[in-house]
């Protein structure tokens, strides 16, 4: 179980301050389970280059092979309403967002191995034999970039609610260590 599910179990809970998760645009194709404008928004690579071109983004980064960016209408929309903007973003993107709001709290969700999450790969049945040697090849960068993050999270297997309970309670301890601050994980 990803980040994906672990946003769906978030967005269950009713935390103390309001939020907003932000649906990341994305040049990959649409899953059978995923709904355009609620899983993401599903562009064509030359809608996603001119949004990226016209500044609609706040971070825009090539992960796995495709393009995945964070819009930034979203993101102050969120903000300017008093919400949390929660994202949904790699570490590519954590990094572009750490450059330009540095306030930024970014929470780092990692497997509780590289062998689970291939398990977890492999079990869900989207990508090819090369997409998974890319995704492990990628995944191993990614865990050796946890030191970027202000917090790190073990999305332990079966164990999303917990997950999500622990995200809450990061969030929740942000917000009383620094109550006007808006949050943007």
């Amino acid at each position: 179980m990803g980040k994906d599910t672990i946003i769906e179990a978030m967005q269950r809970r009713m935390p103390a301050h309001p939020r907003h998760f932000v649906i990341t645009v994305t040049t990959r194709g649409r899953r059978p389970n995923e709904i355009d404008g609620l899983s993401y928004h599903f562009l064509s690579l030359g809608d996603y280059q001119r949004l990226r071109d016209d500044d609609g983004l706040l971070e825009a980064s090539e992960v796995h092979g495709n393009w995945y960016g964070t819009p930034r209408d979203q993101v102050q929309a969120a903000l300017a309403s008093g919400r949390d903007a929660i994202l949904k973003i790699d570490v590519q993107g954590a990094h572009k967002v750490r450059q330009k709001v540095p306030d930024a709290l970014l929470i780092f969700v990692v497997p509780p191995s590289l062998e689970a999450l291939q398990t977890r790969l492999v079990g869900r049945s989207t990508e090819s034999p090369a997409e998974l040697a890319r995704r492990r090849r990628d995944a191993e960068y990614e865990l050796s970039r946890q030191a970027d993050y202000d917090h790190v999270v073990v999305n332990e297997t079966d164990q999303i609610d917990s997950t999500a309970a622990q995200i809450d309670a990061i969030i929740a301890a942000e917000h009383e260590r620094f109550p006007d601050r808006r949050i943007l994980v």
